[in-house]
């Protein structure tokens, strides 16, 4: 009972992380004249923000859970290898869908 309740609970937390990350509002566009005005200084790259900032805050939930979960103290009945999985399984489909943007 008690491994039943830890897996729920980390599934759980798992969930509302990605919930949170993909709910998060991002970051204001920075002004066309704030932007300009750093293109028209010598040696200084212009800036460029990134694209698809969910995603890649995903991919880095992700990879930060999946290292809890390969540290973790118990296998839960091979549920833990089965997560690993799907989880590697998510990674690769976000760097996936990043590449055909």
């Amino acid at each position: 009972m008690k491994i039943k309740v830890i897996c729920l609970l980390g599934l759980a937390i798992f969930v509302v992380a990605l919930a949170f990350s993909v709910t998060a509002p991002a970051a204001p566009h920075a002004t066309a004249t704030t932007v300009s005005a750093a293109a028209t200084q010598p040696g200084t790259p212009a800036a460029t923000p990134a694209e698809h900032p969910e995603i890649h805050e995903a991919i880095n939930s992700l990879r930060h859970a999946r290292e809890h979960m390969a540290h973790a103290a118990h296998d839960y009945h091979g549920h833990r290898e089965e997560a690993l999985r799907a989880t590697d399984e998510a990674i690769r489909q976000l760097e996936i869908c990043l590449k055909f943007d």
